[in-house]
């Protein structure tokens, strides 16, 4: 897929990407509501943010005249066909003065870079507005060394420019722990420690940049455009490479100096668990990650295998790989109960590369929910997503949206 805009919106980067900052609080506010909703009435936008029309039509004039955001034009009424020869229906009454016209989003105004660094690859995507990828690339690292990942990103980026110059931001997803907008990046998957990638990859590319825990990427995307769209509480629970944990209350991502540490090492489930390399003995990542239940299988049959092969294998029933396996599938479940019992949220989100668990252990699964929970607590809505490293890729550029374009930089 592949689109150019108009001349109107070629020119320096830069400037494009300034061109919408900075909104006031209540500009935000509007344009979030249509971002996540749109197209939607007026009127159901000042209803939502207890607006007056007045104010509304304020707030609404610069974001129009900026060109974040598109008046449609009013649907015309259905044409009313006649039941019977003999029965007539009168027209619509004729409604007087302006007709309120639904607001929309300028989705392909500007467009966005999102990507993900895993240990070996950078996964880019473009995206429009409404965070729709439009492309998408993937290369192997060269080194880890911040400024070689750099260089990448950076060569990627000026691909994704030339098939479409309207790129305003670029947003990069990496586990980690990452302190401001990607300033200081400590990442043990890449060896970094405080590295100022932002400001490396910004320097080349031109363009602004924030870089962010992946795992908090994909909640803020599943939170706006995802599973959690329109939900009061809502948690993204990942298994993949790690373990991953966000939680959204009142639309708002949950901050915390401890975001990127990885809570997962030191989340016991099971005190006499497995001790694999990675987290302590009986924790959700040495019961739950990838590489923990690759090593637990390997330990046991002197064979490597990867995640896949485990999984077909244990739905064989083979004895090492369905043991292993089964032990995930109660840790699921019990860390599953553990965030319903005390976050509470309307829906959890189970994502990420290693919940084809489910789809082998489902039952088991379930029955360690119902064994950590209330006889008579409501039950859990759980939903399962195959994220793969394009989807954590979105999620960086539906950062690079909220951050550049809305003025929702992290604190």
């Amino acid at each position: 897929m592949d689109s150019t805009g108009s001349d109107r919106n070629k020119g320096n980067p830069r400037m494009l990407a300034a061109s919408w900052a900075p909104l006031s609080p209540a500009e935000r506010a509007v344009a979030i509501e249509v971002l996540t909703h749109g197209p939607v009435s007026r009127s159901e936008i000042a209803r939502k943010l207890n607006l007056s029309a007045g104010s509304l039509t304020r707030l609404t004039k610069p974001l129009i005249e900026s060109g974040l955001l598109v008046e449609d034009p009013a649907p015309a009424p259905p044409a009313v066909r006649d039941p019977s020869p003999t029965v007539r229906i009168p027209p619509p009454a004729i409604r007087q003065g302006r007709p309120s016209q639904p607001l929309d989003i300028v989705a392909d105004s500007r467009f966005f870079a999102g990507f993900k660094i895993t240990e070996d690859t950078a996964y880019g995507v473009v995206t429009s507005l409404r965070s729709e990828v439009v492309a998408a690339r993937a290369l192997p690292l060269r080194t880890r060394e911040p400024a070689d990942v750099a260089d990448l990103l950076h060569a990627m980026t000026g691909d994704f420019a030339a098939a479409f110059p309207r790129l305003a931001g670029i947003g990069v997803g990496l586990g980690g722990h990452v302190v401001g907008p990607g300033r200081a990046v400590t990442s043990p998957f890449l060896g970094w420690e405080g590295a100022p990638f932002a400001d490396l990859l910004e320097h080349r590319a031109g363009l602004p940049v924030v870089v962010e825990n992946d795992v908090a990427a994909l909640v803020e995307s599943e939170a706006w455009f995802g599973a959690g769209r329109g939900l009061d509480r809502f948690v993204v629970l990942t298994i993949g490479a790690g373990v991953g944990y966000g939680l959204v209350i009142g639309g708002q991502l949950v901050r915390s100096g401890d975001d990127g540490r990885g809570i997962g090492r030191r989340w016991i489930i099971d005190p006499q668990g497995p001790l694999t390399p990675d987290g302590d003995r009986g924790s959700a990542v040495s019961l739950l990650s990838i590489p923990s239940i690759r090593y637990q299988v390997a330990a046991a049959t002197g064979r490597n295998h990867t995640y896949d092969e485990i999984l077909a294998l244990a739905a064989t029933g083979d004895p090492p790989a369905a043991r292993v396996i089964g032990e995930a599938a109660r840790a699921l479940g019990t860390v599953v109960a553990q965030i319903a019992n005390f976050a509470m949220p309307q829906k959890i989100l189970l994502a990420g590369e290693g919940v084809g668990l489910v789809t082998v252990a489902e039952p088991a699964i379930h029955a360690a929910i119902a064994a950590n929970r209330h006889p008579l607590a409501e039950p859990v809505a759980l939903e399962t997503k195959i994220s793969d490293f394009n989807d954590w890729a979105r999620g960086a550029a539906v950062l690079a949206i909220k951050t550049l374009v809305l003025g929702g930089a992290k604190p």
